[in-house]
């Protein structure tokens, strides 16, 4: 049996892609986990109240973060743009909550990945980057993939979806407000101080439907801030070791572990469509990612979404 030392001294000889895609592998799992104790605790606490239990719970989780920022980070901050980001979070967030409770785990993460789509989108309107044609393909075989997964015409388009269709774009705007925000201050205080303006946002929303969580419930909303917590840590880190166009893919694992947890614990079985729009976006947006890479290497402006991005929001 070798002993943590050695497994550590193995770890490292491991290619720094192989690490980020490992990381990344067990982030998935872990929000795949987490969005079915979310869609449990959903069908009972009404979802602004969901919402904002899980971050104000996060704060605690979180609150090392506070004590490692520095004078720099407070002087730095341009909280304009931390509570516009804040809010324009929370409203996704509280609508990403209320699709969890509507629609299968799968189709939830699987539509939550056109928030990289979106984000080029807004980069171009908002940041005037200039986008090639081979970008604005992709760009529109993203939003294809949505549209399969939907199937408009097929059936009626439910709330649930409508709410994700809501909540993907504002996210993107999210992260590109992040990206501005991450030029100069670091990111620690950026995730801090939006942890704290998404507790405020769902604040009077949680209040204006609450009802008060049973003991089991209140154990389930402190897992989820837990598992919310630890996932992005997994998440930065494979974000740190890994590139861009290494780790996109690794997404479309995210929906297996998403289709098998749903499976197991609601029964929920996705629709082929649902596995097929999603390997469209997958593919799109690992193909804009590999775009990012060559306009970095030859310093050029990025579109690329902020690293806190993900199909799991909560």
């Amino acid at each position: 049996m070798p002993s943590i030392a050695q497994l550590r001294v193995l770890w490292s000889t491991v290619p720094a892609n192989v690490q980020g895609m490992v990381w990344m592998g067990v982030a998935g799992l872990i929000f795949a986990v987490f969005m079915a104790i979310v869609r449990h605790v959903g069908s009972t606490i009404p979802a602004p109240e969901t919402a904002f239990l899980r971050y104000a719970i996060g704060l605690v989780f979180i609150s090392p973060v506070f004590f490692r920022m520095s004078m720099a980070d407070f002087r730095q901050a341009r909280l304009k743009l931390h509570l516009a980001r804040g809010i324009l979070h929370g409203i996704g967030v509280m609508a990403w909550f209320y699709a969890m409770s509507r629609i299968p785990i799968a189709e939830v993460t699987a539509l939550g990945f056109t928030a990289p789509v979106f984000a080029v989108i807004g980069a171009v309107i908002f940041l005037g980057e200039k986008v090639r044609i081979r970008r604005i393909i992709a760009v529109m075989m993203g939003l294809v993939g949505a549209v399969v997964i939907l199937q408009p015409g097929a059936a009626a388009i439910g709330p649930g979806a409508i709410a994700m269709l809501i909540a993907a774009p504002i996210f993107a705007i999210a992260d590109l407000i992040a990206k501005v925000l991450t030029a100069r201050e670091s990111g620690p205080a950026v995730v801090a101080y939006l942890s704290v303006v998404i507790t405020l946002v769902t604040l009077g929303p949680a209040i204006y439907v609450w009802q008060w969580p049973t003991p089991e419930e209140w154990m389930w909303l402190t897992v989820t801030a837990a598992l919310a917590t630890i996932g992005h840590l997994c998440m930065t880190e494979g974000f740190r070791l890994a590139e861009m166009t290494a780790i996109q893919p690794v997404k479309f694992l995210q929906l297996g572990w998403s289709a098998l947890v749903g499976f197991a614990v609601f029964g929920e079985v996705p629709a082929v469509a649902t596995w097929i729009g999603a390997a469209i976006i997958v593919g799109s947006i690992t193909y804009i990612a590999h775009r990012e890479a060559v306009a970095r290497r030859q310093g050029r402006d990025s579109v690329e979404p902020s690293q806190s991005s993900s199909s799991d929001r909560g």
